[in-house]
C-alpha cells in the first residue's frame, strides 16, 4: 500500500504534536518510508507546504526540510495526474458546476485524491480533516469524498499504527 500525503498531515505534525527539535526520528521515519515507498506525496500537495512562508516572508522548518534534495527525492510521488480523474473526482466527489470561487476552495484536494484512484486497491489518501457527512459542494471533506469514490481515507495516527511507527524505530 501507497500512503498519500495530505499537506495538513506533515503541517498539523510540525505544529501540534510532532515538532522537530522535540521529535526528530518522527520526520527521519517519514522520509524512510517515502524511500521505501510507502508514503509519497503528489507534486500539487508538496508545493503546498514546501513553499509555507512565515509572516516575515521567511521558510518554516517544514519548508526547510521539504526543500531538502533528499527528502523531495524520497516523497515526492513519480507521476503525473490524470485529467480526466482530476475531473471526475471534481464533478462526482463535489458537484460538476462549481463556480470560480468554490473551485478555489477545493484547492488541490481533487488532485491528491485522484492520485489514490489510480489504484484504490494499492493507495490510501493520510489526511487529518474529518468527516462532516452535511457538508456540500466545495465545503464536502476529502474523508467524505473518498468514502463516495471508493478510496481508503485514513488519519495520521492509523497510518502510524499501520507503518508501526516507534521513536525508536531504527533499532
Amino acid at each position: 500500500m501507497i500512503y498519500l500525503l495530505d499537506a495538513n498531515t506533515l503541517i498539523d505534525a510540525k505544529r501540534d504534536y510532532f515538532q522537530f527539535e522535540r521529535v526528530p526520528e518522527f520526520w527521519e521515519w517519514i522520509a524512510h518510508k517515502g524511500t521505501e515507498g510507502a508514503i509519497k506525496v503528489p507534486i500539487e500537495i508538496y508545493e503546498e507546504f514546501e513553499g509555507a512562508k512565515r509572516p516575515d516572508g521567511t521558510r518554516d522548518e517544514l519548508a526547510d526540510w521539504a526543500a531538502r534534495t533528499e527528502i523531495r527525492e524520497a516523497l515526492l510521488l513519480n507521476e503525473d495526474a490524470d485529467p480526466g480523474l482530476v475531473q471526475h473526482v471534481t464533478y462526482e466527489g463535489y458537484a460538476p458546476d462549481l463556480s470560480d470561487d468554490e473551485l478555489v476552495k477545493l484547492g488541490r484536494d481533487p488532485f491528491l485524491i485522484s492520485y489514490a484512484m489510480v489504484d484504490r486497491a494499492e493507495r490510501a489518501i493520510v489526511t487529518t480533516e474529518t468527516s462532516k457527512p452535511s457538508k456540500r459542494r466545495a465545503n464536502r471533506k476529502i474523508p467524505d469524498i473518498c468514502a463516495d469514490l471508493g478510496v481508503v481515507c485514513i488519519n495520521n495516527f492509523d497510518l502510524l499504527r499501520v507503518l508501526d511507527f516507534r521513536t525508536g524505530w531504527r533499532a
